[in-house]
């Protein structure tokens, strides 16, 4: 890394401790390795604190939400803290309008107060600023005047919740930052006409994790020791990205094979008749943990989304994740640009025809030498690699801010 014994603060879109693995989590780690890391943990509503005051994450943290706390709660790695910082109002359910914006502007003091103050009792007077895809406090860097103002961009907006302010809102905080960095190619496409100094960095995976699975050997994650082989795998939320359609279709014309899917479901987008489907099998959620044995299980993966104007912005982790466990992968084309990262390795197709059909390629010609690509193609798209990558496009901005400044 270029970048050593700097200050970095990261404002992520989830809590530290969640069991889905955040893009900002995974880069802070890193970061953290040559740096003083802060990561702000996704701030708990006065709702969230009485609803969940018996929890386990309220628990944890209940020392922390106090005014009279410094917030900082310590991880594994010496140089990453985690900041809590005392509840806000709950107010996603006002109207967009300027009531609405002047209570944001005071929860955003709240977090802003808290870090302040955290970073003045630390003896931090420069450090760089990460808003990693939290649209929902687009103002913060005004308040604590960061040296570099960054927002990473990690993937298109879909939930009403978060549209229903959180387009005004990315909208200020892409033109409003200093540079701008987007995990997927059309996502870059879209925010480099708001800012100029837009970039591209690809998600990735974990290989340190995900790797773990080539040292399982055959033992099958106990939610799968039942089923049929060959199993068909999909790691993720089941959610409105996947193609129901196509995925009970390819069901019923492989009746011989298990399709499991793996992960929360939000119920909402998926239609009974998923539910109905015998070789379908619904896990619910994978602790992150146990995610290694579970790919491992896999005889091949999948990833079935919907070809449509979000499916063409996202770079799934999941398909990286895939890769470094070494599994034959079938996905369907809702974007081509996955294959600069994937060579041959991936099959995409355009209907259920030549997704069934791909499927019985990929496990008939499977052999150790694919194995072994595929996990070297995981190898070039860790999140070091993507955290190197970061980290140079940073170093580059600040030394233009220090030329710029003694000119």
């Amino acid at each position: 890394m270029i970048l050593k014994n700097k200050v970095i603060v990261f404002l992520g879109n989830t809590r530290f401790d969640s069991p889905i693995q955040s893009t900002a989590l995974f880069i802070a780690k890193n970061f953290a390795k040559e740096n003083k890391v802060y990561f702000i943990d996704y701030p708990f509503t006065l709702k969230d604190y009485y609803q969940y005051i018996s929890s386990n994450d309220h628990q944890e943290r209940s020392d922390k939400f106090s005014i009279f706390s410094d917030g900082l709660l310590e991880t594994e790695i010496e140089n990453l803290k985690i900041l809590i910082t005392p509840p806000v109002l709950p107010i996603n359910f006002l109207p967009e309008g300027f009531f609405f914006r002047k209570i944001l502007k005071f929860n955003e003091s709240i977090l802003s107060w808290r870090l302040k103050k955290t970073l003045k009792k630390d003896g931090v007077k420069e450090f760089i600023f990460i808003n990693s895809f939290n649209f929902h406090y687009p103002n913060i860097a005004q308040r604590i005047k960061p040296a570099l103002t960054v927002y990473h961009c990690v993937d298109p907006m879909i939930m009403p919740y978060d549209k229903k302010h959180g387009i005004i809102s990315e909208h200020q905080l892409v033109k409003q930052s200093d540079l701008v960095i987007c995990t997927s190619r059309a996502l870059y496409e879209e925010k480099k006409d708001l800012n100029s100094k837009t970039y591209f960095v690809a998600n990735a995976t974990a290989s340190d994790h995900s790797q773990l699975s080539k040292d399982l050997g055959p033992a099958l994650h106990p939610k799968l020791e039942h089923l049929q082989k060959p199993i068909i795998g999909y790691l993720g939320t089941i959610e409105r990205r996947i193609n129901y359609d196509l995925v009970i279709e390819l069901a019923k014309m492989n009746p011989e094979k298990s399709f499991v899917f793996a992960g929360p479901l939000a119920a909402e987008h998926i239609p009974e008749e998923f539910y109905s489907i015998p070789n379908i099998i619904l896990t619910g959620s994978i602790p992150y943990e146990e995610v290694p044995q579970l790919i491992n299980s896999f005889d091949l993966a999948i990833i079935p989304f919907k070809k449509d104007e979000v499916s063409r912005t996202i770079f799934p982790i999941k398909l990286f994740e895939y890769l470094s466990a070494g599994k034959p992968i079938v996905m369907t084309d809702f974007n081509l640009d996955l294959k600069e990262f994937t060579e041959d390795s991936v099959l995409y197709c355009e209907d259920v025809h030549s997704f069934s059909a791909a499927i019985d390629i990929q496990l008939k010609e499977d052999s150790k030498d694919k194995i072994n690509t595929r996990q070297l193609l995981a190898k070039e798209n860790t999140w070091e690699n993507r955290a190197a990558q970061i980290d140079e496009i940073l170093s580059h901005h600040l030394a233009d801010q220090l030329n710029s400044a003694s000119i």
